[in-house]
């Protein structure tokens, strides 16, 4: 791909993208955006490190943008984030990267929460940013993200979330704190599916679901309308046995007769034995539709793919938790940056090399950074 051909690729993502600076400005919008990603995918995890990285880099960002206005200073790149619309961006950052990636029809889409412990700043009382996320399992890209309101919670985030995104077809997955009946209305409203884990923030319902399946064990599932499957796996000095069963939503659950867009319940066993001690763990679903054992399986295991594939990796990898960027938008701006760096990273399979390594060589090699994010 020339030069020419992938700066004009790039800059059709970000037309849309409104500068909210006034008046003449030195350094061009759409450089401050490629310097930062580039930066960021090869291991910068703060504004000091993007712009030590595009000094360094300067020649050979010059094949891709008009660099004669030089490489701002942190602090510029620290007040052009601050003020710039994350909502805006990261719908041009996701433009970009879908262009590359096609997202997979139908597959499962986990959302979860996860705070930027050092967001908070005591001085100006600003409390720590806690994002919503949505993940695309099987692609590994991050859909979207919203900050949940400070005075607010998931339950209010999530729906806000989900009106953000194109989920038909899909199949989504949420923790307990999604277990309400107008987020279930929501995803089926926009034809989409949903398997949302239950848990005692929901009593009723809970021991409803938890006593029916209590009742199907004793009888060993006799004669009951149940799909099941199993999966067993050993490595890392433990033994694990995962078991899967569903069922259409019974009449005995009375409680479920409001969740009228419920068409079944599952229930998921982990067994894990460790040093030769057994442990188990129950968990219980709503699903609003009567799928597979199989399909069942895969939406729940999908469902950690956000934890182990992207918040895992935030912390560990990018040290987000570590960040102290606080100004204005900047802190959820750098947020959504790290995202899909960690999405063109995961997505680039010609290494085969964890994401710390990746970065590593894209610091090191810049062939290899164009070919994360224009490839």
């Amino acid at each position: 791909m020339s030069v020419r051909k992938v700066t004009a690729d790039v800059r059709v993502h970000f037309e849309s993208l409104t500068d909210p600076r006034r008046g003449e400005v030195t350094y061009p919008l759409m450089n401050v955006v490629v310097m930062t990603l580039c930066a960021v995918v090869s291991g910068a995890d703060d504004f000091v490190g993007i712009a030590a990285w595009s000094r360094k880099n300067q020649t050979w960002l010059a094949r891709y943008l008009d660099m004669s206005a030089g490489v701002p200073s942190h602090d510029r790149f620290n007040a052009i984030f601050a003020v710039l619309n994350p909502r805006e961006f990261e719908t041009c950052l996701l433009s970009w990267i879908t262009a590359l990636h096609e997202i997979t029809s139908g597959q499962v889409i986990a959302i979860d929460g996860k705070t930027l412990r050092r967001s908070y700043d005591a001085a100006s009382s600003k409390s720590a940013i806690h994002m919503v996320s949505a993940w695309a399992t099987a692609n590994h890209i991050s859909l979207r993200q919203v900050v949940v309101d400070a005075k607010s919670n998931e339950i209010t985030a999530i729906p806000k979330l989900l009106n953000l995104l194109d989920i038909s077809g899909a199949m989504v997955t949420i923790d307990a704190m999604g277990c309400q009946t107008e987020i279930v209305e929501t995803i089926v409203s926009k034809k989409a599916d949903c398997c949302i884990a239950v848990k005692k923030n929901q009593p009723t319902l809970y021991a409803a679901i938890e006593q029916h399946f209590d009742e199907l064990i004793e009888t060993d599932f006799a004669d009951a309308k149940v799909r099941r499957t199993a999966t067993a796996e050993r490595g890392h000095g433990r033994e694990e046995q995962r078991y899967y069963a569903i069922c259409p939503v019974p009449k005995s659950v009375k409680t479920l007769l409001r969740w009228n867009k419920v068409r079944a319940i599952g229930m998921a066993t982990n067994i894990t034995v460790r040093d030769g001690k057994e442990h188990t763990e129950i968990r219980y679903y709503i699903l609003t539709r009567y799928v597979s054992g199989k399909r069942f399986a895969e939406a729940v295991r999908s469902h950690w793919g956000i934890e182990n594939s992207l918040h895992w990796q935030l912390d560990v990898t990018f040290r987000e938790d570590d960040c102290r960027v606080r100004k204005g938008n900047s802190d959820t701006n750098l947020s959504v940056i790290r995202r899909f760096a960690l999405s063109m990273l995961k997505n680039e399979k010609s290494e085969k090399l964890g994401i710390k390594n990746k970065r590593l060589l894209a610091a090191w090699d810049n062939e290899y950074l164009a070919k994360v994010l224009f490839r």
